[in-house]
């Protein structure tokens, strides 16, 4: 049998005497670990990482520098948090200013191979499907799911209690508001003029009010604002506003109705 990788624990982290540790686990500068943590075999912790009580880290985790994970947080086998990006020199999101770390509230759950960037924030109780990403600057709010697959763009906000399925594209600017409701595959754009914008120009993404429900396969275009409670059937190209408390079908996507008012949040 080959010999087991020992453990790279620097010795200015602080571990708590209860914390277990996996085979060949590298703990970085002023990481802290804190009581009750389980770090999977072949996990890397960088520097100033935090580590809240409680959390479970699958094998092979990599939690970059200044992370800040919370209490009770589970991060599945692969999973990769705080990452920089990669950024095209032509990019409008590059920045002088260097990114803030990666924050995780309560009570998270990461999926398998999911890859959240620094400067991202997510919040108490929120699920991340596998192999979803989280880009930089944006925000979860509390008790939402994103489900597998699922790609959020920089500067995206999500509201609270939001229920985004799988191989969702949120795009970046996009706005959705708290217990919106997303299909699976459905697809949100920001750019009217499809890569070629002209000086100026402006990327808007959607927004995507309060109780919201939109169906799979949808496609909201450019600034559209689909209103609270609002309703979009499945496999609907949303070209412009649709009000509050109606129902849009179609390609293009025309109202066809109210939401029944059995439907409604109140």
């Amino acid at each position: 049998m080959p010999p087991r990788p020992a453990l790279a624990i620097d010795e200015t982290a602080e571990i708590a005497a209860d914390a277990a540790l996996g085979h060949g686990v590298v703990i970085g500068a002023g990481a802290r670990i804190e009581a009750g943590v389980t770090l999977g075999h072949g996990s890397v912790v960088g520097a100033a990482v935090i580590v809240g009580a409680g959390t479970t880290l699958g094998a092979n985790v990599v939690l970059h520098e200044g992370t800040e994970i919370g209490p009770s947080c589970l991060i599945q086998d692969g999973a990769v948090l705080g990452k920089q990006p990669a950024l095209a020199r032509t990019s409008s999101l590059r920045s002088s200013t260097p990114l803030p770390p990666l924050v995780l509230g309560r009570e998270v759950t990461v999926g398998a191979a999911a890859v959240l960037f620094a400067g991202a924030a997510v919040a108490d109780e929120v699920i991340v499907g596998d192999q979803s990403y989280i880009r930089e600057r944006a925000v979860i709010g509390e008790r939402s799911v994103i489900g597998r697959g699922t790609g959020v763009d920089p500067e995206v906000t999500i509201g609270r209690r939001v229920r985004i399925q799988s191989q969702v594209y949120v795009t970046a600017g996009t706005i959705v508001e708290d217990d919106v409701f997303i299909g699976p595959c459905a697809t949100t754009t920001n750019d009217d003029a499809v890569g070629r914008p002209a000086e100026g120009d402006v990327l808007r993404g959607p927004r995507i009010e309060r109780g919201a429900r939109v169906g799979g396969n949808v496609t909201l275009t450019p600034g559209v604002v689909v209103g609270a409670e609002a309703f979009i059937g499945a496999g609907a190209v949303v070209t412009r506003d649709v009000p509050s408390r109606t129902r849009a079908y179609g390609v293009p996507a025309r109202v066809v109705g109210d939401v029944p008012a059995d439907e409604l949040m109140g």
